[in-house]
């Protein structure tokens, strides 16, 4: 096992160990009647909680998941080279660090296999900052599981030249580490010239919230060049509110456009994207690792370590708890992960209780249900060949999905409104304008998973639930194929269009990228200069082949002219398919792949 891939893994295991409780539970017999302790030591002085007979068993639970954790995370330990545990330092030749700190022969030995790794194009904000004029800000690397902030520390170390090199430190924090332990190493640090500083995994310190503002203060404004990451991007999120307001740059790594997903990855083609964008976990030419949404089960355990655990780790540290708010009793019962996929599940992506209350149907089969109902050449309706009850079933205990009468607690609007927040703050989800006409007063918000990998493999899961059904299973295998292709190619249509608008938006700041709704049909995306009032119009559409119905709406005069009358004229007229870039018949044809890589995020 590569050496990186165990510090990957130590790293996750500690963090996931910095939220379960430690301790132990004991009981006391008063009066007849069992009373339940959760004891722990602090400082060497015991504190015993009490615990209601309820509480007992969730608890319990989770104090021996930590300590299996802790049992991996040893042997874990002992995997690395002796060089690696720090443990035979010569005394004289080597500071005596309190956290676990590299530099010299066991920095370049850790670095060394990302030499050959493709680099992302943000990593341009840390090489700025780095190899820039000193200042007394830090630089935090942010972002979700897998997303490229270690690999990116090591990459700009390798840029470095041998002096500089040999001035360059990296601290892998661990739980248990504090914040006066870490002062104490960049003072030794410091004392002994050492300019540049990356503290990985930082927010795993209980007290960084509290006390970020000493890495800015004491020694960035000293000419320390300081670079914080980790995953728990809410923590840095409040410490930019607070202790590190305007004494700090972020370099966000959770989104990964298409043209980094092939350039980087080395992985081309819109279907591998929507399958596995979102994260530089996808086996290919430039890297190779596994990817967390090669099927429902990973993904929900993404959803839940990355994402769940993200929120509840932060929120836990902030404020001691106090900005919990309603969500504490919300992840505590597992159910923080549940609104998560219901949310990401849903066709429009609503943040709103009413989506959370419904009895779960899914929207992907209704949807293509409804098409194939409608079929010209061979319509069938798919709900009389399969056993509905069955296959949501199986999608929702795939999904962890709840509906409203499983749920041990009442979801409130509040919740959402707070997930929501959370979700975007982590990148997670943008939102696109909805616009309307001739109803101006009309509008809405798509919103939009910023990783398509992530709602890909909840649409397998749907896939792998009907494959299960019975009843699905006495069509014949052209039907069944015609069906489950069409499941796909719906769902992967509306994905594409999600990464086009998301894209695009992103790429063009000066400018309002919005979809348009007519009473009858719509424009699946509008660019409009503002300035220049005029704007493009666009279909979306996943196929390979050019049909006049592709585009009847672009050239339908009412819709034009209402449209050119609100925004300004029309510039351009635009169908983005898989196939060949061409013309006809006054419309341009462009290549997905050509398009998105034409894009440049700002």
């Amino acid at each position: 096992m590569l050496i990186e891939n165990i510090y990957n893994q130590i790293a996750e295991i500690e963090r996931e160990i910095a939220i379960l409780p430690e301790g132990s539970i004991t009981k006391k017999k008063i009066k007849d009647k069992d009373y339940y302790y959760h004891r722990i030591t602090r400082s060497g002085k015991r504190i015993e909680n009490y615990v209601s007979f309820e509480q007992v068993p969730d608890l319990k639970e989770k104090i021996e998941k930590r300590k299996a954790l802790e049992k991996k995370l040893r042997g874990l330990k002992r995997m690395l080279p002796k060089e690696e545990k720090g443990a035979d330092r010569i005394a004289e030749k080597e500071p005596e660090y309190k956290t676990n700190v590299r530099t010299g022969r066991q920095l370049e030995s850790q670095i060394a296999i990302t030499r050959r790794y493709k680099k992302r194009e943000c990593i341009r904000v840390l090489r700025d900052y780095i190899f820039g004029p000193a200042q007394d800000r830090v630089l935090i690397i942010y972002g979700l599981r897998r997303t490229g902030k270690t690999t990116m520390i090591r990459q700009i170390l390798t840029e470095l030249s041998p002096e500089e090199f040999k001035k360059a430190a990296f601290i892998q924090v661990t739980t248990g580490d504090s914040l006066a332990d870490v002062d104490t190493d960049l003072r030794l640090l410091e004392r002994n010239g050492f300019r540049y500083v990356f503290i990985d995994e930082v927010t795993l310190l209980e007290d960084f919230i509290e006390g970020a503002a000493l890495f800015s203060d004491i020694y960035a404004s000293s000419g320390m060049k300081i670079v914080l990451s980790g995953t728990d991007s809410l923590g840095f999120a409040f410490t930019r509110e607070e202790q590190l307001y305007d004494r700090c740059i972020l370099l966000h790594t959770t989104f990964i456009p298409y043209r980094e997903f092939e350039e980087v990855l080395g992985v081309k083609g819109i279907d591998e994207y929507i399958r596995y964008g979102g994260t530089m976990s996808l086996g290919g030419i430039n890297y190779n690792a596994d990817t967390p949404f090669s099927d429902a089960k990973h993904a929900e355990e993404y959803i839940d370590t990355a994402i769940a655990k993200n929120i509840q780790h932060s929120l836990k540290a902030y404020q001691y708890g106090g900005h919990f708010r309603l969500l504490l009793d919300l992840y505590e019962r597992g159910e923080l992960t549940n609104v998560i996929n219901r949310v990401v599940e849903n066709i429009n992506h609503s943040f709103t209780k009413s989506v959370i209350e419904k009895t779960f149907k899914s929207h992907d089969i209704s949807v293509t249900a409804a098409n194939l109902l409608r079929d010209r050449e061979e319509p069938i309706n798919i709900k009389e060949h399969l056993n509905l009850d069955e296959v949501t079933s199986g999608i929702m205990k795939m999904l962890d999905i709840l509906n409203k009468e499983d749920q041990s607690m009442q979801i409130e609007e509040d919740h959402m409104i707070q997930i929501k927040e959370y979700l975007t703050m982590l990148d997670l989800i943008m939102e696109i304008d909805l616009e309307s006409l001739p109803e101006v007063s009309k509008k809405g918000k798509l919103t939009v998973i910023t990783q398509p990998g992530l709602r890909y493999a909840l649409a397998e899961a749907i896939m792998e639930s009907i494959l299960l059904d019975e009843q699905f299973q006495e069509l014949s295998a052209r039907d069944r194929k015609r069906i489950l292709d069409r499941l796909l190619s719906e769902i992967r249509g509306r994905m594409m269009e999600e990464i086009i608008l998301l894209e695009t938006r992103l790429a063009s700041p000066d400018k309002k990228v919005f979809k348009l709704q007519f009473p009858i049909g719509e424009f699946d995306m509008v660019v409009c200069d503002t300035r220049e009032l005029t704007c493009r119009i666009y279909e979306v559409k996943y196929s390979k082949e050019q049909v006049p119905e592709q585009f009847r709406h672009l050239n339908d005069d009412e819709k034009c002219s209402m449209t050119s009358h609100r925004y300004g004229d029309i510039a351009g007229k635009y169908v983005i398919y898989r196939g060949e870039p061409a013309e006809c018949d006054g419309i341009s044809y462009l290549n997905v792949e050509d398009y998105l890589k034409s894009l440049k995020q700002f």
